[in-house]
């Protein structure tokens, strides 16, 4: 039997069309593929009408792929990919049938290394600054004369070491207490706050200083740790941040009721100097002096005044001046009382002709009488009345007894 090549290659063989779409199955389909994250250099960006399109390459060159992100997703990424740049890309593996080419479909990208925490830092901060952490509302004053301080640091740390020197040399016999914590590595957050939450137990230090040297910033990351912050922001006492640190400030500082850049600084600002007060003592004192002297010499140059007066107007004319004046007094006191007087004999007069008009005795005497039953009652209708009743009459002058013997409507 002869084999026929042909007949076999024909059964066998796909299309093109075929083979690709074999290929984009088992792209498109792959679990691993329809979602990951791949790291690498932006080495070209172009920003089509459609979408943006550039290619990721490993930093030395090696390989590179090419990607797209359509233009509804542009707008929710958090970095816009730009030549140079290394990043994390979010994507899934796409096959373009017309060319045969996969390119990787992207939804999210991301700075890698330091731009990520970077990111992190950022969403952080915003998060807790639209909780209100770091209102300026919320910030206390520092006690401008504190009796005990407490001082959260690393025992072992050139901090707490500058911290003991400035506060000795600036005012000695104050009471420190000490909160030892770990300040750096996975430890630190937690250490710190239980660290605070000492100070606080213990109820005697007025002010609380937070303070750590200067370092890398992986070193200074416990600083932007979120229960850091919240223990420093919700601190029952005055907190004092003095981190010092390349960057312009951590989460820590933002809390805090005041933040310096180093703990000699701290120390410095929590307590004033006694040679500053010394000084400051004289100068009031100075300033004392020059005010009794100024007070002085204003009375003194008043008296003279007085004085210059007295010469320029002599003593009888004065008393003159005075008798003038009290006569002038005495007149219209004089003038107001005859007035008043006359004004209340007038109100006397027509208070007593109202008297008269209402008193019942001058009504009598007009020619009136008062009719009363023999219980004392006053008869005011005839029909009340009925003969032989005995009343008596009150007139202008005297009182008669009288009976009735007809009643008349």
């Amino acid at each position: 039997m002869t084999f026929n090549y042909d007949t076999f290659i024909s059964d066998t063989a796909v299309s093109v069309a075929g083979l690709t779409e074999y290929i984009q199955v088992l792209l498109e389909e792959n679990e691993i593929l329809r979602q990951i994250w791949v790291v690498g250099e932006v080495s070209s960006a172009n920003n089509h009408r459609v979408g943006l399109f550039f290619t990721l390459q490993d930093p030395d060159g090696g390989a590179s792929i090419k990607c797209v992100t359509w233009k509804t997703q542009v707008a929710k990424l958090a970095q816009i990919p730009s030549p140079g740049e290394q990043v994390i890309i979010l994507g899934s593996i796409k096959l373009y049938p017309a060319r045969g080419e996969y390119q990787l479909q992207v939804w999210q990208v991301l700075p890698a290394g330091e731009g990520l925490q970077a990111i992190r830092y950022k969403q952080l901060k915003n998060r807790l600054a639209a909780e209100g952490l770091f209102d300026e509302e919320r910030k206390r004053d520092i006690p401008p004369h504190p009796k005990t301080i407490a001082v959260v640091s690393s025992p072992t740390a050139a901090a707490w070491g500058d911290i003991q020197k400035t506060l000795r040399s600036r005012y000695p016999g104050l009471h420190v207490l000490f909160s030892p914590a770990i300040v750096q590595g996975d430890e630190a957050p937690t250490s710190i706050v239980n660290a605070i939450k000492r100070v606080e137990k213990d109820g005697r230090a007025e002010v609380l200083i937070l303070a750590r040297g200067g370092g890398a910033v992986e070193e200074l990351a416990c600083f932007d740790d979120e229960q850091v912050v919240i223990a420093v922001a919700n601190c029952t006492i005055p907190v004092i941040t003095g981190i010092g640190h390349q960057r312009d400030e951590s989460l820590a500082d933002l809390a805090a009721d005041l933040r310096v850049h180093t703990p000699t600084a701290a120390a410095e600002r929590v307590v004033p100097s006694l040679d500053d007060l010394y000084n400051q003592h004289l100068k009031r004192i100075d300033e004392l002096f020059e005010m009794v002297r100024y007070i002085y010499e204003s009375a003194g140059n008043k008296l003279q005044k007085m004085r210059d007066r007295l010469t320029r107007l002599s003593l009888d004319k004065q008393v003159q001046q005075r008798i003038e004046a009290l006569s002038w007094r005495r007149q219209r006191l004089l003038q107001n009382t005859s007035q008043k007087l006359i004004s209340a004999k007038q109100h006397l007069e027509m208070s007593r002709q109202k008297l008269e008009t209402l008193d019942p005795k001058k009504v009598l005497q007009r020619g009136y009488a008062v009719v009363r039953k023999e219980n004392g009652e006053i008869a005011r209708a005839a029909n009340e009345l009925k003969v032989e009743d005995e009343l008596f009459v009150l007139l202008g002058e005297g009182e008669i007894k009288v009976k009735v013997v007809q009643v008349k409507d």
